[in-house]
């Protein structure tokens, strides 16, 4: 739900009832994963996703229905072999969708709000448990402090925030189960925990022409994008007018002194082991989700030279994703971004980068490296 915050602060801005259905479990082959949403008003405008198309008609009808009785609805979408006209998926996989009346829940449009002004937070929803429990929310915010309730007593508020919280560092959204008491055992309470972050960081360094190839690419994957360079020449805003920021410094320099956390890229396109060492000396000890360095095998085995002698560990040095990018062939900075992109996302998503077609392998994956179940091939 939260991905659509920003059409749907609008909505309760200007007094529209509503309601939304929320991925809220995913197995197998799907096409969106949990929090994807779609809302619908009372006059049938609709905004958002759950499948890409599969099952949004029967979706949107669920809205409908939830609009009119106020209570919260769960639905199971799969594929079925036996009737090829019914609603269901055709990647193979299945969803649950949770359906909710906003109007009931003020705690959703509070926690609409603060994601649209780009406020972190985490919100728990009861995805099933106790009667009177299904649709309930939580809304933790990063400092522990929280708003509205599950509907089963403080002990099963305190676990569920911290859950959210754990969630809400890492910058996940994921189901979560635990006990109605509040323990890891006795009755199962599932819930959904959607976390809004700000955007991830994508740390450009080398004013280059393959560097605004590689910020067009980080804005479109929806990084907040940071070209450096030392040289003001080239490090101009003119040059990298879809960066977020350009900064004049030596690149080793500026990221001392910048925030970085778990979900940060680095991509080092200096070439120039001035700059590439010192860098990297700093960033191989930090923890970043990626650090890429661009450069030929050669110019790597001696950056490795320089960066041991620095006094990097072999375990720091495995880190270094270099020459960076996938091996897609590509010679145009646009297909080297293309290339750099793909790497991130394989190492976020846990992809291996082989071909899909004729192979194995998951199509879906979940975090830094965790595959979603095996999938079904489309």
């Amino acid at each position: 739900m939260l991905d659509i915050a920003s059409e749907l602060h609008r909505w309760c801005a200007e007094g529209r009832d509503f309601a939304v259905a929320t991925v809220v479990a995913v197995r197998g082959s799907a096409p969106r994963p949990p929090g994807a949403a779609l809302a619908v008003d009372a006059g049938g405008t609709a905004v958002g996703s759950v499948s890409g198309g599969c099952v949004e008609g029967a979706v949107y009808e669920l809205c409908r229905e939830a609009l009119r009785t106020g209570e919260p609805l769960l639905e199971r979408f799969g594929y079925s072999d036996e009737d090829a006209f019914a609603v269901g998926l055709m990647c193979g996989g299945e969803i649950d969708v949770l359906v909710t009346p906003v109007r009931r829940h003020p705690e959703l449009a509070a926690a609409l709000s603060a994601a649209a002004r780009g406020e972190a937070l985490a919100l728990a929803r009861v995805v099933a448990g106790p009667p009177g429990t299904p649709g309930r929310a939580l809304l933790v915010r990063p400092d522990g402090t929280v708003g509205g309730g599950l509907g089963g007593g403080p002990a099963l508020d305190a676990t569920a925030a911290r859950e959210a919280l754990a969630l809400l560092d890492a910058g996940r959204t994921a189901p979560v189960d635990v006990g109605a008491d509040g323990s890891r055992c006795g009755e199962p309470v599932r819930l959904l925990v959607e976390c809004s972050v700000p955007p991830p960081r994508m740390l450009v360094f080398g004013a280059i022409d393959f560097a605004a190839a590689l910020v067009r690419a980080g804005k479109f994957l929806g990084y907040h994008v940071t070209v450096c360079d030392a040289r003001p020449v080239f490090a101009t805003a003119k040059r990298f007018p879809e960066a977020d920021e350009v900064v004049v410094d030596w690149p080793h320099r500026y990221l001392d002194r910048v925030a970085v956390d778990a979900r940060t890229v680095v991509c080092v396109l200096t070439h120039d082991a001035k700059f590439d060492v010192p860098l990297l000396e700093r960033a191989l000890r930090l923890p970043v989700a990626y650090v890429g360095a661009m450069g030929s095998r050669r110019t790597h085995e001696a950056r490795l030279g320089r960066l041991r002698e620095a006094g990097l560990a072999e375990g720091e040095l495995c880190r270094l994703r270099s020459p960076i990018g996938l091996d897609l062939g590509a010679r145009t900075p646009e297909e080297t971004a293309l290339s750099i992109a793909a790497e991130i996302i394989a190492l976020r998503r846990g992809g291996s980068g082989i071909p899909l077609a004729g192979g194995e392998v998951p199509i879906h994956h979940d975090g830094w490296g965790r595959a979603v179940e095996p999938a079904a091939t489309r």
